[in-house]
């Protein structure tokens, strides 16, 4: 039984209501943490000195400081990079959602940048976004509505490909009067509109109009944001200069924050010399991805000293959804069976326990450190929407827990190799001299694909023994960071490993991820090629969500499909930060749950 329209009208009020009086931001669940007229984020030192120099490790190399194309190879495909929350990237409507410009102490919540207000009609068919008459580009061009529209219709027509996926539900946007801008939202799935409008660069239609938007390059663009891109040398090394005068610098988001004079980024292409780097002092920060490396690696003498601190700082952040994730679009991966077998072949507890000396929790889920992974059996509101695809899934889904095989960590995993070959053999394959074959004679090859990383092949080769023992031909592949990028962009791989984002409300995103308008767009995050009608009905469910309980119901429901789909091999992950940097830093006491928090420090150089 649908609801009465008033009814619907209603909540979707509620949901631009609930931001306060004058609107000052956008939620789309639940109040806004901070009132209008806030001062600052709890979380910041609004009296933190400004000054001194931060130096970061970039991996690999960049080629272009365009990171709204999809040519080239900009700081913003620098892997890890955006944890740090130093960007080329300029400023947005709103702030709070994206992974450079996250609030910290609030999940899912955005508030006013260059917009000052945000009202939306009652139904979400529109929204009007009132900008800020001191906002200005570095070169003290006001920010104006006409910026606004010039950048959704140059990003739509121009842009990397994530930018038509993610506003594809916008269907016009006008500018009302010079600083007032109107978007116009169609269909259905509307409440998480705003927050992807509003995460939207605003570009300088002024500067672009003389330029090529396609080409990437190394001429610094003209932005509006806390820092400019002020020293360049190709592929190695980028500074990014604070802007004193920044037209923002003293609103109730920024006050505290951006407090570096200078942001230094130097490229590494091999994480063992950059790790060397670090403990000479060539960079402050070090960010640990691996953890037999924290394990072990730690033991000299600025450390011992205390010039070093090291620390393992908890954090409430979703984890990104790292896996192997197959190719669909070629064989044999569109073979669901055949997924499932090399998903048996994957032993995580050897590998937790021999590489990672047991650090990881796996990912039983495409959702991890979050509410929305599904777990134990469907509920009856999950049920509920999956019902309609009861033929299309299997049994099981409606009464069991999703599953992954578990060993004891001894690297003995015969019964779960039987099961896979099993499998393998139900999908028409067969053993022949000890190499698995087709009804054509031609041998199940693989490959997995990886840019350049000294820790995932001890993952990965073992796995690939695991195979060769059923006869399968596995190899591994790593390649420099570019290529890495040219071949995803490209679906150009069997298998590779990645990390898609995940947000504590997942959104208008997995139509990046997981939908089938994105399965054949190049450039997209759709690796796997999922082309899925069930997937697809419950995205939309999704994003069509009046209810926080609903929105939930609706994701772990997809999150079921994913996993009993086996589009690819989970991986593992942690619940905290594992950082170290040279002590000359003064940092908050309070926590950022939600985000690292290195925009909060401050030099003690500049004290």
């Amino acid at each position: 039984m649908r609801a009465p329209r008033g009814l619907v009208a209603a909540a979707l009020l509620l949901a631009c209501g609930a931001v306060g009086a004058d609107h000052h931001g956008y939620k789309p669940f639940g109040e806004l943490k901070y009132p209008p007229g806030f001062e600052h984020f709890d979380y910041v030192n609004p009296d933190a000195p400004k000054g001194g120099t931060l130096r970061l490790m970039g991996h690999g190399s960049f080629d272009s400081l365009n990171p709204w194309i999809m040519a080239g190879r900009s700081l913003s495909d620098t892997p890890g990079l955006a944890t740090f929350g130093f960007l080329e990237n300029t400023d947005t409507l709103l702030m709070g959602t994206t992974g450079h410009n996250r609030v910290g102490d609030e999940a899912r919540a955005a508030y006013g940048l260059i917009a000052r207000s945000i009202d939306c009609a009652d139904d979400l068919a529109w929204c009007d976004f009132t900008l800020r008459k001191e906002a200005r580009f570095h070169d003290d061009h006001p920010i104006r509505a006409e910026d606004v529209v010039f950048s959704f219709k140059i990003l739509q027509e121009k842009g990397h490909p994530r930018y038509s996926l993610q506003l594809g539900r916008v269907d016009k946007v006008e500018e009302m009067e010079p600083r007032r801008v109107r978007f116009h939202f169609g269909g259905e799935h509307r409440r998480d509109a705003p927050l992807t409008v509003g995460e939207m660069p605003v570009l300088p239609k002024h500067y672009w109009a003389e330029r090529n938007f396609r080409e990437s390059g190394l001429e610094p663009p003209l932005l509006s944001g806390p820092y400019k891109v002020a020293e360049v040398e190709p592929g190695r090394k980028a500074v990014l200069k604070r802007v004193k005068d920044y037209w923002g610098k003293d609103l109730p988001v920024n006050k505290g924050r951006y407090n570096f004079d200078r942001v230094v980024i130097d490229f590494y292409r091999d994480a063992q010399v950059a790790f060397e780097g670090f403990k000479a002092g060539e960079y402050d920060i070090h960010y640990d991805y691996i953890a037999k490396h924290w394990a072990n690696a730690y033991d000299f003498p600025a450390l011992n000293e205390g010039k070093v601190k090291r620390a393992e700082i908890p954090h409430n952040i979703p984890q990104g959804t790292q896996a192997f994730f197959f190719n669909l679009r070629r064989e044999p991966f569109d073979d669901r069976r055949v997924r499932k077998a090399l998903g048996l072949l994957f032993d995580f507890e050897w590998t937790n326990k021999q590489i990672f000396n047991g650090a990881y929790k796996r990912s039983d889920t495409w959702f991890p450190n979050s509410a929305n992974a599904a777990e134990g059996p469907p509920s009856k509101a999950e049920k509920k929407l999956l019902e309609p695809f009861r033929e299309q899934l299997p049994d099981a889904l409606f009464e069991e827990p999703f599953a992954l095989p578990e060993s004891d960590g001894s690297g003995h995993i015969r019964e779960r190799q039987r099961r896979a070959l099993e499998l393998l053999r139900s999908a028409g394959w067969r053993l022949n001299d000890g190499t698995l074959v087709n009804e054509a004679g031609e041998p199940l090859e693989l490959e997995v694909l990886n840019y350049k990383s000294a820790a995932m092949d001890r993952v990965v080769l073992p796995w690939i023994k695991k195979m060769e023992r059923l006869g399968i031909q596995g190899s591994y592949r790593e390649v420099d960071p570019a290529t890495y990028k040219q071949r995803l962009d490209e679906f150009d791989f069997d298998v590779t490993v990645y990390v898609l984002p995940q947000n504590a409300r997942p959104g208008v995103e997995l139509i990046d991820y997981v939908h089938s308008r994105s399965a054949d767009t190049g450039g997209s995050r759709n690796y796997a090629g999922i082309a899925d009608p069930v997937v697809d009905a419950l995205v939309d469910k999704v994003l069509a969500a009046d209810t926080k309980r609903q929105h939930r119901a609706a994701v772990r429901a997809l999150d079921r499909v994913l996993l009993w789909r086996h589009y690819s091999i989970p991986h593992w992950y942690i619940d905290y930060h594992r950082l170290a940097w040279w002590d000359h830093f003064g940092r908050p006491a309070t926590h950022t749950p939600y985000a690292l928090g290195l925009t909060t420090w401050w030099s003690e150089e500049a004290e």
